[in-house]
């Protein structure tokens, strides 16, 4: 699978460790940076994952902040992209399985990484189940999303 994988400054350690494992486990990474602990603005960096899983230059991506609160932000708001914010293997299984989630937001300050790579491992592992209660609801998220949409922001990359 190919996975676009992107920090800022404080998710820098953790993101490295989360690509060498995907890589390690056979997915093509594309890392967006950063490449050091220079102070980065996680929204840079979140935008250029979230672009290029919405634009289906990769399949998932992974984005690594301080918190992962940021991140999970920044990355929601490009049409196309389900990040969820995920600090427990659970609710990284359950929201590919249920959600679709197709952006996993991770918190370097909040979370060490041997739970990282454990959450990971799940999410990756996960698929989207299909099941008619979670089509019936992937559908209203994606309905609120194009109603609030402006027209400007349908093409990617601008």
């Amino acid at each position: 699978m190919r996975i676009a994988i992107g920090s800022d400054h404080a998710g820098y350690k953790l993101k490295t460790a989360v690509g060498k494992f995907l890589k390690d486990a056979g997915h093509r990474v594309v890392d967006f940076g950063v490449r050091s602990e220079k102070p980065a603005d996680y929204p840079d960096y979140a935008r250029k994952v979230a672009l290029a899983v919405a634009s289906g230059k990769a399949e998932r991506g992974v984005v690594v902040c301080g918190s992962g609160v940021g991140a999970s932000v920044a990355a929601n708001k490009v049409p196309g992209v389900r990040a969820a914010l995920c600090h427990d293997v659970f609710s990284a299984r359950q929201g590919v399985e249920d959600d679709a989630v197709n952006v996993l937001c991770l918190g370097e300050r909040v979370i060490g990484t041997g739970l990282a790579l454990d959450i990971a491992r799940a999410w990756m592992n996960a698929r989207f189940s299909g099941a008619a209660r979670h089509v019936r609801r992937l559908n209203k998220v994606t309905a609120i999303e194009k109603e609030f949409s402006r027209p400007a922001a349908k093409t990617l990359g601008r």
